[in-house]
């Protein structure tokens, strides 16, 4: 399903955080979102998780108006998995993973067949269905958020929200994260995920977008958008972008000698 974001505003008393957001996202893409901090990114993901409201524009997935959904029926859309999700004490990966599988239940509908498939193929596809009798809170950093990614998946929306997934990793987790979220995303899905290392996301992601104060100043593949001139308007450094040997991916060399000043926002650039 399409996810598309149109004039989308939100911020807290006295602080607009995300103004006039435009976004369109085909099934099966991953996209990331970044820029420095406090440029709305992580505001941007929470209105499309419908955890935080916006007060003007519009979300939908697959043509349906998201906010005006009832909650169980969004939890069919879109799923979120935050930055520091906390398991409750001493649950196994299995039990972690089944609660995925909260929104298909219902009065009337208990655990089934179903959900035990869809449970076993989700922690099959993220590698840890050998670890289903393991405690969660006994697991290596890597191996917990594969965890929390096959309870995500399990949910089966249409659209997944990531917060940061790799925060915390070292370089090795960084990767096994990654290449398995474009995995997931390659097989149908359309992953939404914060970075804050955008040589991670010009990497992984097939759409970039490139937030500050607010606003989406660059959007579009990697290739396309990540210059020397998007990184000094982000983070106010120059710095060399080069391409990767193999892939051609955009490599991010801050440039020595000092920061230059960033650049003033004018509008939206999409390339």
């Amino acid at each position: 399903m399409e996810l598309v974001v149109e004039g989308l505003r939100a911020g807290y008393p006295g602080l607009v955080a995300v103004d006039g957001v435009d976004l369109r996202v085909p099934s099966g893409r991953v996209v990331a979102i970044v820029g420095p901090n406090g440029c709305g990114k992580s505001t941007l993901l929470r209105a499309l998780a419908r955890v935080h409201r916006p007060s003007a524009g519009r979300i939908t997935i697959g043509g349906q108006d998201l906010w005006s959904l009832r909650p169980r029926q969004a939890a069919h859309r879109v799923t979120l998995l935050p930055q520091h999700p906390v398991a409750p004490e001493g649950i196994t990966v299995a039990g972690l993973v089944a609660y995925g599988r909260h929104p298909h239940q219902g009065l009337f509908r208990q655990w089934s067949a179903e959900d035990e498939r869809v449970t076993a193929e989700a922690m099959a596809a993220t590698g840890v269905a050998d670890l289903a009798d393991r405690r969660a809170d006994r697991l290596s950093g890597g191996q917990r958020q594969r965890c929390w990614l096959a309870m995500v998946l399990a949910q089966e929306t249409p659209v997944t929200l990531l917060d940061e997934p790799t925060s915390a990793l070292d370089l090795g987790h960084q990767v096994e994260v990654l290449e398995l979220v474009r995995s997931v995303a390659h097989a149908g899905r359309t992953i939404v995920m914060v970075l804050h290392d955008i040589a991670s996301a010009a990497r992984y992601a097939d759409v970039l977008v490139a937030m500050r104060d607010g606003r989406v100043v660059a959007a579009g593949p990697p290739r396309e958008v990540v210059d020397a001139a998007l990184i000094r308007t982000l983070y106010g450094i120059p710095a060399d972008v080069l391409a990767a040997p193999g892939d051609g991916s955009p490599v991010i060399v801050p440039a020595a000698g000092g920061v230059a000043a960033a650049e003033p926002v004018d509008g939206a650039v999409a390339r």
